[in-house]
């Protein structure tokens, strides 16, 4: 089903482990994508539709120029799709050290400021469009030890939520999702002896935000939307 033919995508973190999910759905979903990330290659998607765009946004002025290469090579941006992020976690509040905020802070959070700060302006030119972000049930639903990475993901998820209340009048609609753990190749190496029956599926996160940036989900705006399956 090509439910997003013709559409533009620019997607942050499109080699990851969700990322590669999320890229997959939307280029068969029928989208061009324009898919971010710090070393990604044309050769990463067999595809004719997918676009590499070598990035590192760490800065907004970073985010300014990825925007402005897409806008270049394909006239115009129609959903953003920040799936860029990290983890950090085994260390109470107390241990955290500053390294680790910041960079929880600099993955999580300013990224995507960054990014939606330098998409707006062209969102609002051409009349709309949509701004996903990949959250977590952490920024919800905060655990012990895991502060530095619940703290920058709920300040992403109230990002979000403003940028859909200052937009609303515009066209322009904006979301985040909140994934609980989730079956990638990370988190299997990570945890290895886990009971993955339990784990989400990421093509489920994917096909999720393939919905929002379709027709379908054009009056879905300013949520955050639980993916929680068996671990609800």
């Amino acid at each position: 089903m090509n439910s997003l033919e013709g559409r533009i995508a620019l997607i942050t973190g499109a080699k990851g482990g969700l990322g590669s999910f999320v890229t997959e759905a939307f280029l068969a979903a029928g989208a061009r994508v324009a898919g971010a990330s710090r070393s990604i290659q044309a050769s990463d998607f067999a595809h004719p539709g997918f676009v590499a765009m070598p990035a590192e946004l760490s800065s907004g002025e970073a985010a300014r120029k990825l925007v402005e290469n897409v806008v270049a090579r394909f006239g115009r941006i129609d959903a953003l799709v920040h799936v860029m992020g990290g983890f950090a976690g085994g260390q109470s509040v107390a241990e955290t050290d500053d390294q680790t905020l910041e960079k929880m802070l600099d993955v999580n959070y300013r990224s995507a400021f960054f990014m939606a700060r330098a998409v707006l302006p062209q969102l609002r030119q051409q009349g709309g469009g949509r701004i996903l972000a990949v959250a977590s049930r952490q920024a919800v639903e905060p655990g012990a030890m895991v502060g530095a990475y619940s703290a920058s993901k709920a300040a992403l998820v109230a990002l979000i939520r403003t940028i859909a209340l200052e937009n609303k009048d515009r066209g322009i609609s904006a979301n985040s999702v909140l994934p609980a753990t989730m079956d990638t190749p990370q988190n299997r190496a990570g945890d290895p002896s886990a009971d993955r029956s339990q784990w989400v599926d990421p093509a489920q996160v994917a096909a999720l935000l393939v919905h929002l940036a379709s027709d379908a989900g054009a009056q879905i705006t300013g949520a955050a939307l639980p993916v929680y399956g068996r671990q609800v």
